[in-house]
């Protein structure tokens, strides 16, 4: 059964998720990141060829010819064909249609009012599905 972290008021989604990929690269992890739209999926892209100058974190779009050779994958479509099932991150505010083919998931949750409802939300969902689940809180005030 997927193991679904949640790591909640996080001041900067999309950083934090860096940092994440970067641990689960340094451990051989290969990870897929569901974004919201194809807006936040380029902003992400860009990030991650910027994020730092001593780690390289390979990735491509899901739909890239080159996927299923690749660590990371980025994509917003809930019914895209994924090549791996080791770690999802969910940066969105939905439930990955196919989460529970990941071996773990993160769900990230920012101090926005509205995502952290959307989170409360999530997290009462994949309660109430019986899934095991921790809680992290990034803001500790």
């Amino acid at each position: 059964m997927t193991r679904v972290d949640f790591h909640s008021k996080v001041p900067d989604k999309l950083a934090y998720a860096c940092r994440l990929i970067r641990k689960a690269r340094a451990s051989k992890m290969q990870v897929v990141v569901f974004l919201e739209d194809q807006a936040q999926l380029t902003q992400f892209d860009d990030m991650l060829w910027s994020f730092s100058e001593q780690d390289f974190l390979p990735h491509v779009t899901a739909t890239d010819p080159l996927a299923a050779q690749t660590p990371i994958i980025l994509t917003d479509n809930a019914e895209a064909d994924l090549p791996h099932h080791e770690i999802m991150i969910n940066l969105s505010t939905k439930i990955p249609e196919h989460f529970a083919r990941f071996t773990r998931l993160f769900e990230i949750v920012s101090t926005e009012e509205n995502d952290l409802t959307q989170g409360r939300d999530r997290y009462r969902l994949y309660q109430q599905r019986g899934y095991p689940l921790t809680n992290f809180m990034a803001d500790k005030s």
